[in-house]
């Protein structure tokens, strides 16, 4: 691995905060850019200030202070939900997918919770692997509660899946 590979081992993960939300929309739209079945953007500010007043985002910061990725967190007693796991695309191949689900994991333990769900749109096939992977198992489905609208002669739902922490 060259040096730019190795600085993502070094990257600071921590809480986010209301100024950070700029940069998260930057980092999330970049890496979700591969979801052309939506109109528009992954994500806005309304639709962030939205999730901030439901939970949190933990952010991953370069050795520059830059955020490079980002996940969603909601607590709910022993239940925890992560979603929008984003990494910037320049950094994406290296641990940083892996580490932010760590910490989310993490994140969820201390506040109390034994599970920890994620729901995976069913129109991104390559995710489900990379979740049983990582422990989780498929526990059913729900349907896409739309925050932007699906390009014409689209149809999706929600994989949920679970893992035990």
């Amino acid at each position: 691995m060259g040096a730019e590979q190795n600085s993502h081992f070094e990257s600071r993960i921590r809480l986010a905060t209301s100024a950070d939300v700029p940069a998260i929309i930057v980092v999330v739209n970049a890496a979700f850019s591969i979801e052309t079945f939506l109109e528009g953007t992954r994500t806005d500010e309304k639709r962030m200030a939205d999730m901030m007043a439901k939970g949190e985002f933990l952010v991953a910061e370069d050795g520059s202070g830059r955020i490079v990725a980002s996940i969603y967190t909601e607590t709910n007693g022993e239940r925890g939900y992560c979603g929008m796991l984003a990494v910037d695309p320049s950094h994406q191949g290296s641990s940083l997918f892996r580490r932010m689900a760590k910490a989310v994991e993490e994140h969820c333990r201390n506040r109390g919770c034994t599970h920890l769900d994620i729901s995976v749109l069913n129109l991104r096939p390559e995710l489900p692997p990379v979740y049983r992977r990582m422990g989780f198992v498929e526990v059913g489905t729900e349907e896409f509660h739309l925050t932007q609208r699906l390009k014409a002669g689209m149809d999706a739902h929600c994989i949920i899946m679970r893992k035990q922490l």
